[in-house]
């Protein structure tokens, strides 16, 4: 007895195979049995009663012979009309399958922080591309604190940052996994009064006589930096200018007598190209470990499980 709300299925497909449509097709293309059979990889005898099975499962007969060929009767036009619809709507999923193997049917959100955008995002980025050609990824630079936000109201997939302060229960929802850890460096311009200095170490007095760049406060980053100023006794600066964007900063220190907090993996490669130059300065307080984090709650797609896995295995290779 068939099911309230659904669709029977006609006994008919019970008894087709897709090999016997595929060799009605190839005795119209080919006009004969023994080329038809031949195009398959089969004997004309397999072909001939594979025919018949066919023409019994339809209750009608296909063809008509004409000399040493075959020409479709009526009921031969109807049923290949038919079937090559099916052969269209077969190609197409094979299509579609092949789209979606290269991940065409989805999109991974990525949450990460600056000091792992040159490379680890980058590498494991370039990798799943190779992987999955098709796939949409849309990439968000910020502070963890502002991506874990996002991570937990599900606009993110997975995040590559620090795991924030937990203060209750209710924020024990992440899964973390540490990669590296990172310090923090002072940079300034090139032309730096402070660039200019011959001290092998600079005390913390000496900074505080110009203007700060700084991540917002709530970032892991912030905290160490306000940190070090209670430390010293000293109250942040005024007039302080914040930023996520590395790329704010340095075309703000190239035009002022700036200071930037930024991590040390970002300053050094910006000094290599002479865009920045590090202060000779150490922080006593230092940044906990960075990684990955997802959901605790939220089932992880494939597509973002094997991001994860590329994530990680450049890290351990590093």
């Amino acid at each position: 007895m068939t099911k309230t709300g659904t669709t029977p299925i006609p006994p008919l497909l019970n008894r087709l195979r897709l090999r016997q449509v595929a060799l009605l097709l190839a005795i119209h293309e080919c006009r004969t049995l023994r080329g038809a059979a031949d195009s398959l990889g089969m004997t004309q005898s397999a072909a001939s009663q594979m025919l018949q099975e066919l023409e019994d499962a339809l209750g009608e007969r296909l063809f008509d012979r004409v000399g040493r060929g075959l020409q479709l009767n009526p009921a031969g036009h109807l049923v290949m009309n038919s079937f090559r619809n099916l052969r269209n709507n077969v190609a197409a999923l094979t299509h579609e399958l092949e789209e979606l193997r290269q991940g065409s049917a989805g999109k991974l959100f990525i949450g990460c922080i600056m000091v792992a955008v040159p490379t680890h995002l980058c590498s494991a980025l370039v990798e799943l591309k190779r992987r999955y050609p098709l796939l949409s990824v849309e990439v968000l630079i910020d502070t963890s604190d502002r991506l874990v936000e996002q991570l937990r109201d599900g606009t993110i997939d997975v995040v590559i940052g620090r795991l924030p302060k937990i203060t209750g229960l209710s924020e024990q929802d992440c899964l973390f996994r540490p990669i590296a850890d990172e310090n923090i460096a002072i940079a300034v311009a090139p032309g730096h009064p402070l660039a200019k200095s011959a001290k092998k170490r600079l005390d913390f007095t000496s900074l505080l006589a110009y203007p700060w760049i700084l991540q917002p406060r709530g970032s892991p980053s912030r905290e160490v930096i306000e940190q070090e100023f209670l430390a010293h006794h000293a109250a942040l600066p005024l007039g302080l200018i914040e930023t996520t964007s590395i790329l704010v900063a340095t075309n703000l220190l190239a035009y002022e007598n700036m200071i930037a907090a930024i991590p040390h993996s970002i300053a050094a490669m910006y000094e290599t190209t002479g865009v920045l130059k590090t202060l000779p300065y150490t922080f006593k307080h230092s940044l906990t470990n960075w990684g990955s984090l997802v959901h605790r709650d939220r089932t992880v797609t494939p597509i973002a499980q094997r991001f994860l896995d590329l994530l990680h295995s450049q890290a351990n290779a590093s």
